[in-house]
């Protein structure tokens, strides 16, 4: 009989050897994205001192409308980014966490690349 791997353990596979590879700086912070069934996570971490510059998610008090969706994907990418410009971050490394880049995570990405994020 032919078992089928959990998705999430075959994801935590693939963000590690994507991890193996980027790390984030002060300079240069890793704009890490978790995405659940109901809401969309987005981190700027400096991997070096192990610190989280700011953070966004549709878990926030104030955040309206859908929050498993690409439009929330959209606000959450924006959101992120102006934190990172108010703290003098325009150069991210960005980690997809394993996900396909697509959908809600792809949402996020091009939303933050609007407002001000290069990678």
């Amino acid at each position: 009989m032919i078992t089928k791997q959990d998705k999430n353990q075959v994801r935590k596979k693939r963000h590690g050897r994507v991890r193996a590879k980027i790390s984030g700086t002060a300079e240069r912070p890793r704009l890490n994205v978790y995405r659940s069934n109901k809401h969309i996570y987005a981190q700027l971490i400096d991997d070096a001192a192990g610190v989280t510059i700011a953070s966004a998610t549709t878990m926030e008090k104030g955040f309206e409308g859908s929050t498993g969706s690409t439009e929330a994907a959209v606000k959450v990418g924006e959101a992120i980014a102006k934190r990172a410009v108010e703290k003098n971050v325009t150069k991210v490394v960005f980690d997809r966490g394993g996900y396909l880049y697509h959908g809600r995570v792809k949402a996020l990405a091009e939303a933050a690349r609007e407002n001000g994020l290069e990678f």
